[in-house]
């Protein structure tokens, strides 16, 4: 197996170190990865890049560097941001290990990062899987953690509308975790990617899932967050989404819900940064393209849309309770009495107003709105 040196050298350096440190990724950016690993391999004596590529390349997967033609552009996000935060943030992965039949550059042209609860409620999960559904339907990559709750439901969402998903990984892509999802993720790799940048066999310690998520909202042109508690790792993704000047959105829930709690929390304290969306057409609304917009259904028409000015105001003015003459409801119109006496008899006979003790009031139909406003007042017991 050939492979050049900076190459083997970001192997060496994923599975010594980790590329979730973020010293190492500010001094392969300055230094070239060769270079740091020149200074440490002493230290990392059973280090073997070579045999780990082996170990992928029998498992049917791929290494994907920096400036490789799959290589998504969206990551150098990751690597520019060296603002205040640098030190403690990690950069741009040294590598991807990636395990699936999908193309990642492609996939992530037109992605969004669906994450959430693991205890997800039924209400989340259900949400959760028409969003993503809705998403694939639409032409969208969704990326999620592949984890139990809101993670699995997106990633079945969109494998149920024959969409593509991304699963990003805290351990190895050999590693099937959780192990009740092992079905799930060959699914997922057959119809999408399995990706990760711990080496092969690693296993997923806690601090990875949280370091994995700025790769899943830097994929993403947008993260939504359905359901996460007070102190939920999914708040983790869209923090940083946030900070690399992704598209947050949240999707409420009841406010009795101590999983809605995180996604309420957004809203209220990010409110200028966090959209909330109920749909994969609002979502779509936020991340996409120009004239992506939801299409809301239009307002079917009411009973008094199409009707006379004057029979509109009438009906405006008629009580629904008691009931008013004629005379009562010319004045209240500013009409001639003979005038609206003669369209009484027609609507009693299309069912809008019925008499009642010698004058008329509103039936049910006649209450009716027209289409987008509001109920009419009750005009009164009458006069």
């Amino acid at each position: 197996m050939t492979v050049d040196g900076e190459r083997l050298a970001r192997v060496a350096l994923a599975r010594a170190v980790g590329s979730d440190k973020p010293e190492i990724s500010i001094e392969v950016a300055r230094r070239g990865a060769a270079s740091v690993w020149a200074d440490l391999r002493l230290r990392h004596p059973a280090v073997d890049p070579v045999r780990d590529l082996r170990l992928l390349d029998n498992l049917g997967g791929r290494l994907l560097c920096p400036g490789d033609e799959e290589w998504p552009s969206v990551l150098s996000v990751l690597r520019d941001m060296r603002a205040a935060d640098a030190r403690t943030e990690p950069g741009e992965p040294l590598a991807l290990w990636v395990y699936g039949n999908g193309d990642l550059g492609q996939l992530c042209e037109r992605a969004v990062a669906v994450v959430g609860a693991r205890a997800a409620t039924p209400y989340g999960t259900t949400v959760t899987a028409d969003l993503a559904s809705g998403l694939s339907e639409r032409g969208w990559t969704v990326v999620s953690g592949a984890a139990f709750g809101i993670d699995a439901a997106a990633h079945r969402g969109a494998l149920a509308a024959g969409g593509p998903t991304i699963a990003v990984l805290a351990g190895g892509v050999d590693i099937a975790y959780p192990r009740a999802h092992t079905e799930l993720l060959t699914r997922i790799r057959d119809n999408g990617l399995l990706l990760s940048e711990a080496s092969p066999g690693s296993p997923p310690y806690r601090g990875r899932f949280l370091t994995r998520n700025r790769i899943i909202a830097a994929l993403a042109r947008g993260t939504v967050l359905v359901e996460a508690g007070h102190r939920s790792g999914a708040l983790n993704t869209a923090r940083h989404a946030r900070r690399l000047g992704r598209v947050v959105m949240a999707v409420p829930g009841p406010v009795t819900s101590a999983l809605s709690v995180g996604c309420h929390r957004l809203l209220r304290t990010y409110r200028e940064q966090t959209v909330l969306v109920t749909d994969a057409a609002e979502v779509c609304e936020e991340i996409g393209a120009v004239g992506e917009l939801a299409g809301y259904p239009p307002v079917p028409a009411g009973v008094r849309d199409g009707l006379p000015e004057l029979v509109r105001r009438l009906l405006d003015v008629m009580p629904a309770r008691g009931s008013v003459g004629g005379a009562v409801l010319a004045e209240r119109v500013g009409e001639r009495p003979e005038t609206v006496q003669a369209l009484m008899g027609p609507l009693v006979v299309e069912g809008l107003v019925e008499q009642r003790g010698g004058g008329y009031r509103l039936t049910a139909l006649g209450r009716a709105p027209s289409a987008g406003a509001p109920s009419p007042p009750d005009a009164g017991e009458g006069a």
